[in-house]
């Protein structure tokens, strides 16, 4: 795949990413170009930004509302680009403490937050073969799950924090975190959220 064809990330407020996606019944051609699709974007994004990984990437940010996640091989080594598929995930339990600890999001440009999840989840999935697969995640990997599940029913990790005024963060120049006014950057950007009201 050539940089041209590669997609763009859909990013907030774009209204796809609030959508609920619908079960992949069939493992297509489609599916596989899509796979394919994230898996190019994800190296793409990440060969901009030098200080973040990309961990994972949900088939709704490049505006395809179809089940599906990718989630990096190995989390610890930015020079493995294997990513391993994951088809119609469905979190089947959530167990342990929970623990905060910082989210960004491929979606969300230059925010970061501190957000509570669980230790320890459960995920049954289909891989690219047609296998049925359950998962026992711990940690930074069960927390990437989750995360990229949230995006197939349109929620984004910045809804989990919404009201903590402490919780938001940046990356400097440094590739450190450092607090977000956020006054500035939030309340000033009530697009971010989906109106409550509806």
């Amino acid at each position: 795949m050539t940089k041209k064809d590669i997609p763009s990330i859909v990013t907030t407020p774009d209204p796809r990413l609030r959508q609920k996606s619908e079960k992949v019944h069939q493992i297509d051609d489609e599916t596989k170009r899509i796979i394919d699709e994230m898996i190019a974007s994800s190296l793409a994004w990440e060969e901009e930004h030098e200080f973040e990984l990309s961990a994972a990437m949900a088939a709704p940010q490049l505006g395809y509302n179809k089940r599906i996640i990718v989630v990096r091989e190995d989390m610890s080594n930015k020079d493995n680009a294997t990513f391993v598929p994951l088809i119609n995930p469905v979190v089947i339990k959530t167990e342990g403490k929970i623990i905060e600890d910082y989210e960004g999001c491929l979606s969300v440009p230059s925010i970061y937050g501190k957000v509570g999840r669980p230790y320890k989840a459960r995920i049954k999935a289909v891989t690219e073969n047609g296998e049925e697969v359950r998962l026992k995640a711990t940690g930074f990997l069960a927390r990437t799950l989750l995360h990229e599940i949230d995006h197939l029913d349109g929620v984004l990790f910045i809804d989990h924090i919404k009201d903590q005024t402490d919780a938001f963060y940046k990356l400097n120049d440094k590739g450190d975190l450092e607090p977000l006014d956020y006054d500035k950057y939030i309340k000033n950007n009530k697009d971010l959220f989906p109106d409550e009201e509806e």
